[in-house]
Parts: C-alpha cells; sequence; structure tokens
C-alpha cells in the first residue's frame, strides 16, 4: 500500500513540476520598426507593473507565464499585444501612429485636443529650449494668438508684463496666473527697490528644464482656477523621467547681446552749440539788434549771464565726448550651460539636471547669473500606489542699475542727458568727477563704486501619491507642494560721487523670505456608460497660504571708502520689517462628457474663498460650461476625404479677479512713527465691508480644422469678455481723511478675434517647409463707471490718460498738436482737443481723447521651418500695431529749450527745427528759456511695429555619423533673437516694445543676440 502511494505522489509531482514548468518560463525576443531596432519600447504584463525594456539593439528578455497578455508600447507607435504560448521568442514589429493626439497639459489634468472645449496654446520644449533668455516668459511672444509682452526693461532677469486678450481691469492686477506642474504659484517682483531694475521670480526656474507652456483664454480653460482666471493662465510643465535605457544630454551656447535698436541720437557738441546759438538769436536778437549770425559774438559778449561752456569748449580745440558709446557694454556675453540625465524602467524614472546662465546687461555695471538643480522621481510602489516628487533650487544674483526714472547716477541717464563737453576722464586718465558741468554724475565712476545687488535662492518642492482605489476606474490622489524665495538685496552709495554725498554714503539691506504651500486633494473617476460614452470626472480641494517676512535696515555715513555693509555706517538711520499673509480656499467639480469621440461637453463649477475679502463676501462661486462637435467623425464627411480634422467647439463661464493688495475691505489704523518722543496710532485706510470679486463672464466660439493630409492646420475663434463689478481705486472726498477706497463699480468689455494657421509646403522624406502664423484683435470699451453726487464719472485721469465710459481704458487724454505755424514759428494746439481752430496758447487748448491707447489693437505672430537632410532653418516674428508710444522725457531732450541745449543734451532731431518764416518743421523754433512740462500729441508716435523674434539655423548629424561617434544625438547651432526692428513712425526713435504703460522710460531696450550652440545626447 506504501509503494501504491508512493508511486502515486511521485507522478503527482511530477505533474505539478511539468505543470510548473509549462507556465513560468523566460521568453525572448526583439522589437523594431520600419528602420530597424527600437531601443526603449516598454514590455509590460497587462494589468500589472512588472515587465522590462528593449535593450540599445531591441532586444529583451522576460519572465512570464502562459497566458500572460504583453502590451508592447513606445511613444509615436502604435501599442501591440501578444499573448504568450507555448513559443519562447516573441518579435514585434510597431507601426508609427499616425493619428497620434496631442496631449494638451490643462493644469489640473491633460486632455486630448480632440475632447478640448477652451481655447488653449500648448508650447512644446522644442520651440523653447537654448533660448538665450533668463525667463520662460520672454520665449511666448508672437507665438500664442493674443499674447501680448511689455518688457520693463532688457536688463537680464527683469520682469516681462503679460497680457492675454487684453485689459480686463482698471486698477486691480491684470497679470496672468502661472501655474507650475499643477499647482498655482506667486511669481512677484523681487527687486529691492521700485528704482532699480525689476527683478522676476520666474527668472529662477531654467528653460531647459520645461517641457511644455500651455495657455488658456477662454472661461472653459481658465474657470478652474476661479478668482484667479480672468486673466488667463499660463501652465508650465517641467520635464520628467523617461523611461528607457538613461540618457544624457549637454547642451553649451555662447552668444554675444547688443541693443536691439540703437536709440536716439544724441546731439554733438557742435550740433547742441547751433541750437544754443540759435536760441539766444530767437529771444534776445529783436530786442538787442543781432542777426543770427551775430549770436555767437553776443554770446562770447556775455558770458557772465550765459555761462562759459562752449566758450571753454572750443578754446580747448573742440574735442567731442561720445557718451552713449561710454555707457554701452558692447557685445555684451550670454552664456547658457546644462546637463540633464533620464532614464528608469517600468517601475520607477527620473530626471536630474543642472543648468548655469549669465549674461551681461548691454550698459555698464549689470549683470545676471542664475545655478539651477532640479530632481525629478516616479515610483510604481505597487499595483495600487504611485509617487511622484519634483525638487527644484536655484540661486539666481541679478546686480541691477538705478533705472526707472531719469536718475541722474543712471548710465542711461547718462547716455540721454550728460552735457557732451564733459571729459569723462582726467589728465591722468582717473575718473572725472569733480569737473563735470550739469547735474549728471559720471555713470564710469558709479557703475565701480555703487552696488544695486539681488539675490535670490528659491526652493520648489512637488510631492504626490496616487492610490488606484479597489473602486474601478476611481483614482485619488493627494499632492503637497511648497515654494521658498529668499531675497537678500544689498545697496550702496558711495561718499565720493553721487546720490550718497550729502549723507557721507548710504547703504541699504533688505530681506524678504515668501513661503507658498499648496495642498491638494482630488479624486479622478472614469464613468463608462457604454462602449462609446464616457464622463471623465474630477473633484479637488485645495488649500493654498502665502506668508511674506520683510526686514530692512538704512544706515548713513561711510568714512572710509570701500566699508560698505551696515555695521561700518556712522548712523543707523532707518529700520523697518512687516509681515503679510493670504490664502485661498478651494473646492472643484469638473466633468467632461464625450460620445463617440464626436460630442463633447464639459462643465466645470469652483468654490472658492480668499482671505482678502470680508467675511460677508469672501466665498464665490465660478463655473463653465462648454461643448465641441468634432464634425470630421460623423458618416457624412466620409466623401470629403481632403479634411483631416473639422471640429466646432464653444464656451461660456464665469471667473474672477481677486489681485489687490491685503485687507483693503477693513478700516485699518497704523502704529507707525511717533508724536512728542512716544509712540502714536493713527487712521491709514478707510475700508469697504462689502468688497468682494471682480467679475469676468467670457463667451467664445471656435472653429478648428486640418486638410490636405493634415498639411494645412488652422483655428478661428471669437471672444467677448465683459468685466463687472470692477474692483476700481474710488476718489473719496477731502473731508473723509482719504482719498480713495476700493469699491466694485463699473465694467469693461474686451471682444475680438483669433486665428491660427500653418501649412506644409513640402513635405517628404528629405525636405519639409512649413510656413505658418497668428493673428489677434482686440477692442475694448469701458462700459459703465461710477458717479459722484452730480451724476459726474469717477474715472482715474492722470496728465496723459483718462477712463471714461464708451472709451478704451485708459485712452491718451492731451492736448493736440496742429503743427508748427510756419510764420512765427510757434507750436500750435488744437483750441477743443481734436480739430477746428487753434492756438499758440498752451492754456488755453482743452485737453481731448485722442482715439488710441498704449494697448496694441492688432498683434501677429510669423513662423517658418524648413528641414533637409539634417540641415534647419527656423524663424519666427512678432507684429503689434494699432497702439501709441508716448516720449516721457521729452522735455529734456526734444524740448527745444535750455533743457536740451544747456542743462542737458539733446536729441538730434531738434535739428529740424523753425529758423524762418515760411519753414515747414516738426519743431519750433528753439529759444533761450526752460519751459515746464508741456504734454501733447506732438510726442505720441505710432506704435506699430515688427521685430524678427529669432532665427535659428544648424544641423543635427546624422545617424550614420552618429553610429560610428557612438553618440544618440549630436546639434549645432547658430541663433539669433531680435534681430531686426521695423517701426511704422520714422519719429519713434526709442525701442517701441515699451512697458505696458506706453511710455518710452530711459530702461534698458530688449536686446538682439546672436549665440552658437551644441547639443549633445549619449
Amino acid at each position: 500500500m506504501r509503494t501504491k502511494f508512493n508511486g502515486i505522489l511521485t507522478l503527482l509531482l511530477a505533474f505539478l513540476v511539468h505543470v510548473t514548468y509549462a507556465q513560468d518560463k523566460v521568453i525572448s525576443g526583439s522589437v523594431s520598426d520600419e528602420s530597424g531596432p527600437l531601443p526603449g519600447v516598454t514590455i509590460l504584463k497587462k494589468g500589472t507593473t512588472q515587465g522590462t525594456e528593449t535593450d540599445f539593439d531591441g532586444n529583451y528578455s522576460l519572465k512570464v507565464k502562459v497566458g500572460d497578455v504583453l502590451v508592447y508600447s513606445f511613444v509615436g507607435m502604435k501599442s501591440e499585444e501578444r499573448t504568450v504560448g507555448s513559443a519562447n521568442s516573441i518579435n514585434v514589429k510597431l507601426e508609427n501612429d499616425n493619428v497620434l493626439e496631442e496631449i494638451i497639459v490643462t493644469g489640473y489634468g491633460t486632455v486630448k485636443k480632440n475632447e478640448l472645449t477652451g481655447s488653449t496654446v500648448q508650447i512644446n520644449a522644442e520651440d523653447i529650449e537654448q533660448v538665450p533668455v533668463a525667463s520662460i516668459d520672454q520665449v511666448l511672444q508672437g507665438k500664442v494668438a493674443g499674447l501680448t509682452l511689455n518688457s520693463t526693461s532688457g536688463t537680464p532677469g527683469s520682469v516681462q508684463n503679460i497680457r492675454i486678450r487684453g485689459i480686463s481691469s482698471i486698477t486691480a492686477g491684470n497679470e496672468p496666473l502661472y501655474v507650475i506642474d499643477g499647482v498655482p504659484m506667486s511669481n512677484p517682483n523681487l527687486a529691492g527697490s521700485n528704482a532699480t531694475s525689476s527683478f522676476t521670480a520666474l527668472s529662477s526656474i531654467s528653460v531647459d528644464d520645461i517641457q511644455s507652456v500651455t495657455v488658456l483664454k477662454d472661461a472653459s480653460a481658465t474657470s478652474a482656477y476661479g478668482a484667479r482666471g480672468a486673466n488667463g493662465v499660463i501652465v508650465i510643465t517641467t520635464k520628467k523621467g523617461k523611461t528607457g535605457k538613461v540618457s544624457i544630454n549637454v547642451t553649451s551656447s555662447v552668444g554675444f547681446s547688443n541693443d536691439a535698436v540703437d536709440g536716439p541720437q544724441m546731439l554733438t557738441t557742435a550740433q547742441r552749440e547751433e541750437l544754443y546759438l540759435d536760441g539766444i538769436f530767437n529771444t534776445y536778437g529783436a530786442a538787442q539788434g543781432f542777426t543770427r549770425d551775430q549770436a555767437q559774438s553776443f554770446y562770447n559778449a556775455n558770458l557772465g549771464f550765459f555761462g562759459s561752456q562752449y566758450k571753454t569748449w572750443n578754446d580747448n580745440g573742440r574735442t567731442e565726448y561720445n557718451w552713449s558709446d561710454l555707457i554701452t557694454n558692447k557685445n555684451a556675453v550670454t552664456k547658457s550651460y546644462g546637463l540633464s540625465a533620464t532614464g528608469g524602467d517600468a517601475i520607477s524614472n527620473f530626471y536630474a539636471s543642472l543648468s548655469l546662465f549669465q549674461a551681461e546687461a548691454t550698459v555698464i555695471g549689470s549683470d545676471f547669473e542664475r545655478f539651477t538643480a532640479a530632481f525629478r522621481y516616479s515610483r510604481q510602489l505597487s499595483d495600487k500606489f504611485k509617487l511622484e516628487t519634483s525638487l527644484t533650487g536655484s540661486n539666481s544674483v541679478q546686480d541691477g542699475l538705478l533705472e526707472q526714472s531719469a536718475y541722474f547716477s543712471s548710465p542711461r541717464a547718462a547716455k540721454y542727458f550728460m552735457n557732451p563737453t564733459n571729459n569723462p576722464y582726467n589728465a591722468d586718465g582717473s575718473i572725472n568727477i569733480s569737473n563735470l558741468a550739469g547735474s549728471v554724475r559720471n555713470p564710469l565712476y558709479i557703475a565701480e563704486n555703487d552696488v544695486n545687488l539681488n539675490k535670490t535662492t528659491r526652493l520648489i518642492a512637488n510631492t504626490s501619491l496616487t492610490w488606484d482605489t479597489p473602486i474601478e476606474n476611481l483614482k485619488f490622489t493627494t499632492r503637497f507642494n511648497m515654494d521658498f524665495i529668499v531675497n537678500d538685496y544689498t545697496a550702496f552709495q558711495n561718499p565720493i560721487h553721487g546720490d550718497g554725498v550729502s549723507v557721507g554714503g548710504s547703504a541699504t539691506r533688505d530681506n524678504t523670505n515668501i513661503v507658498n504651500y499648496t495642498a491638494q486633494n482630488s479624486l479622478d473617476y472614469i464613468l463608462n456608460l457604454g462602449e462609446d460614452t464616457k464622463v471623465d470626472i474630477k473633484l479637488l480641494q485645495e488649500f493654498q497660504k502665502n506668508k511674506r517676512n520683510y526686514f530692512q535696515a538704512y544706515g548713513e555715513g561711510f568714512s572710509v571708502p570701500g566699508l560698505q555693509n551696515l555695521n561700518s555706517a556712522a548712523e543707523p538711520k532707518g529700520v523697518d520689517g512687516t509681515f503679510t499673509d493670504w490664502s485661498i480656499a478651494s473646492y472643484l467639480a469638473m466633468a467632461n462628457f464625450t460620445h463617440k469621440n464626436k460630442y463633447i461637453l464639459s462643465t466645470t463649477v469652483r468654490r472658492e474663498g480668499s482671505s482678502r475679502f470680508p467675511t460677508n463676501s469672501r466665498w464665490g462661486t465660478f463655473w463653465s460650461v462648454g461643448g465641441a462637435w468634432n464634425i470630421h467623425k460623423e458618416s457624412f464627411m466620409g466623401s470629403l476625404d481632403f479634411i483631416n480634422s473639422l471640429r466646432l467647439r464653444t464656451s461660456y463661464g464665469k471667473s474672477g479677479n481677486a489681485n489687490i493688495g491685503l485687507n483693503l475691505y477693513q478700516s485699518k489704523f497704523a502704529f507707525a512713527g511717533a508724536y512728542n518722543g512716544s509712540g502714536n496710532i493713527r487712521p491709514s485706510s478707510f475700508g469697504n465691508p462689502n468688497l468682494s470679486w471682480e467679475i469676468a463672464k467670457t463667451l467664445d466660439i471656435g472653429l478648428e480644422f486640418s486638410m490636405f493630409d493634415s498639411r494645412l492646420n488652422s483655428s478661428v475663434s471669437y471672444y467677448k469678455r465683459k468685466t463687472s463689478e470692477l474692483l476700481l481705486d474710488v476718489p473719496l472726498s477731502s473731508t473723509s481723511g482719504f482719498t480713495s477706497q476700493y469699491a466694485n463699480a463699473g465694467s469693461m468689455e474686451n471682444k475680438g478675434i483669433e486665428v491660427e494657421l500653418s501649412y506644409d509646403v513640402v513635405r517628404n522624406n528629405d525636405l519639409k517647409i512649413t510656413i505658418g502664423g497668428n493673428l489677434a484683435t482686440v477692442d475694448n470699451k469701458v462700459l459703465e463707471l461710477p458717479k459722484d453726487g452730480n451724476g459726474v464719472e469717477i474715472g482715474p485721469t492722470t496728465g496723459t490718460r483718462a477712463v471714461s465710459e464708451g472709451r478704451i481704458v485708459r485712452e491718451w487724454f492731451m492736448r493736440k498738436e496742429a503743427g508748427i505755424d510756419p510764420q512765427t514759428g510757434e507750436r500750435l494746439y488744437y483750441i477743443n482737443g481734436n480739430d477746428g481752430a487753434t492756438t499758440n496758447d498752451y492754456n488755453v487748448a482743452q485737453r481731448g481723447y485722442q482715439g488710441t491707447s498704449a494697448l496694441p489693437t492688432l498683434t501677429a505672430g510669423l513662423n517658418f521651418n524648413l528641414d533637409y537632410k539634417g540641415f534647419f532653418i527656423s524663424a519666427n516674428a512678432f507684429y503689434a500695431g494699432g497702439h501709441q508710444v508716448y516720449e516721457s522725457w521729452s522735455r529734456y531732450t526734444i524740448g527745444g529749450d535750455r533743457f536740451s541745449t544747456d542743462f542737458f543734451n539733446g536729441i538730434n532731431v531738434l535739428l529740424d527745427r523753425w529758423q524762418k518764416p515760411g519753414d515747414i518743421a516738426r519743431f519750433p523754433k528753439i529759444t533761450h528759456t526752460a519751459e515746464p512740462w508741456r504734454t501733447h500729441t506732438g510726442n505720441l508716435y505710432d506704435g506699430d511695429y515688427l521685430r524678427l523674434k529669432d532665427l535659428t539655423a544648424g544641423y543635427n548629424l546624422s545617424s550614420e555619423l552618429l553610429d560610428k561617434i557612438g553618440m544618440d544625438a549630436v546639434r549645432i547651432f547658430v541663433k539669433g533673437t531680435n534681430l531686426y526692428t521695423w517701426v511704422k513712425d520714422d519719429r519713434l526713435k526709442y525701442d517701441p516694445e515699451v512697458d505696458i504703460d506706453g511710455f518710452s522710460n530711459l530702461t534698458t531696450p530688449p536686446v538682439k543676440t546672436v549665440s552658437l550652440g551644441v547639443n549633445l545626447k549619449f
């Protein structure tokens, strides 16, 4: 019996071993495409995270069981499935996925482009890599219809003011919201002083670490961000790890920068003297009885009255000094270096990078440097849990300069205002600081001895955990993000020469700490209602908190040159410290219904509360509905085979704007200052307990199509955005003791069309030529303003601009020049401010609306791309028009009096002045007077311009050459930015790309750069 039992047991064990070996085995094979072996293909057991990937030769091996289903996938290829049978080898050939749909990143998630109901534009890494700029926002101009960018300065690291579809608010903020890797972020100006170069927090992020930038424009796309989405949203997605063998990428470039336009040409000393003598003759000739030719003799005979600067200049040999050249840093060097690595398997992947960016300004005494390190890691912890984390650290240093106004210690001011008779150096070669005519300081000395330094360290940490719950198609994700910014500002004005002389030198030290943290919890569920119908649902809870600590100390009196720290100051003069914070809590519900991939309906509802508003109006509800119809998928389109894609979309929704200062709803007291040696308490603000959100409701209708085997691709959109309950800084009666109060009042409208178009002129295996572009219009109108007790509009008005119902927001409002009287040489003005009768009396003429503002009404982008057997050329241009620019410092530079010919210096266009009866001239007769500020349209110019934003040419080494040198990719290129600028109005001598206010301020203009670079991939 025992023998029989042993025999049966032996047979059973043998059977089990046989079955085990039949089920557990190792298979091998290769994966290829039409070009040959395909490395980096992912092979997973379906429904699990177990798998492998192909090696460099396309081979793989994997332990499997009979019956397992293997999924073979690779980016840009159609996935294939194979069931494991008795064979020990499985070879697979993948096909190109010609209908691979673009995935659009919307911040809180991603969506296929043909399931999108909103208006968005996505720019991918290949369009922004290796651009020699300090911040990512600088690469967007011309690439997104309806987006305008205005630079506060060309100094590296400066703030760029972006507007999307115009201006939606009058006194609240108009900046878009920035979202980085799914988290709304703050983007403050970190500059330690309003008088110096601005300093954007975005400059702390390396352009080479960015995978894509998506611009969200309509309510369907932006309402998910509630009260911060009214001005548009810019979604930045950083690079993540990729499955496959470890890939190393090295980038390097060096370039040389100069001002994009030469700017105004200043008067030579000889020209300046000519105009000065003109002024003497026009002012004193008739009364003193001398002719124009005798003005020089009259001047020499009255040096005690006129001064001797021109007599001295003539006696010393008429030497010219070109201060424009002296303050210019010609061929300013820009360098960029980057090293990154990425790789992973079916379980985890990583991305790591190091980068260094250095840029000199085109003016002396300023530069920028940034060092960045980034690490991203993703791991499938189990079949149910996935962990993703990222950490980015950067250190940025901007050596800025005085440039936001006509500061006499600014090198830009010296270019425009310095008396050209001043010798920059003494006879012994030292810098001249004691023998300078006029008020302008020697910038050569200031650049060497003054300090204006912003140092910023920024750390961004973002971690998420995703749980694939037991409920089918339901995922839960929790995310925490922390953004920590430390900015240290140091300023020093030396005691020898410049602004610090009167106090024996001064030093300022600011320290700003900003921490912004965001917590998110979300549920994502896919509800399948049938084979062709589904609903994607997202529920999200979000809390964001921002804290800012600020401390400043100031001291005067530095007895020894070289001592700059505050502890060396003889007198501590001031100390300041503040703490501010704000928070936002939100609840979000989103649903996206899709039927047969033809009909899409989306809806979003967000409930949001902001600490910027009182408790009774702290919470607001924002929403949108959108729909799309993929017409090309209908059966009746079958005969129209030349149409590849045709879709209609529309959306309508409500978003908000809470971009105002903190605690404006509160009536506050200030405790700073002293009275009779004791502390004091005084009222500081007049609050409004009913203050609430600014509301924007947007309609968007769009048609998108692709034709002729996707050679022609286009979209056309119409939008209309009405902003109501405007957050206005409303003037108050002086009897209140306050000047103004924030209130919800008034409404405004923006509407326009946007067109995008691209066409593959040639497309074959060797050659591809593509041309394209975009166009956008903005029609702005103020619909309603608050009224005072007498029914008179209360709108912000300045010396040059005003806001009025039925007109453009901040429309130019000033006296209108009627030309120069040919008989008298005096400037004429229209009495009513627009047309008709004229007068030469400035005070008699009325101000009038001029029909334009600083906001372009038409913008366009143009692009061209050519690829031929590895050689490539690409170009992008940008056009803006329909707006006007005002020359803000005209009193000094083209005033036609002693400001331009005696105190400071003028621009050479002043030579086109009236001299005798009958002359038709641009400028009136020159006078020996000092006229007050006079704003008029003679200094208001058409702002239309066209700029070649970038031009790139290069070569990608062929696969044959790469095989010989053992590398995956090599790219060599030369890139130029802002190489050419055309300006419609030849009177506009400054760079036409001015700040958002429309004034030609004395800041560093945008720069043109030519750089040479190389990308290596191992």
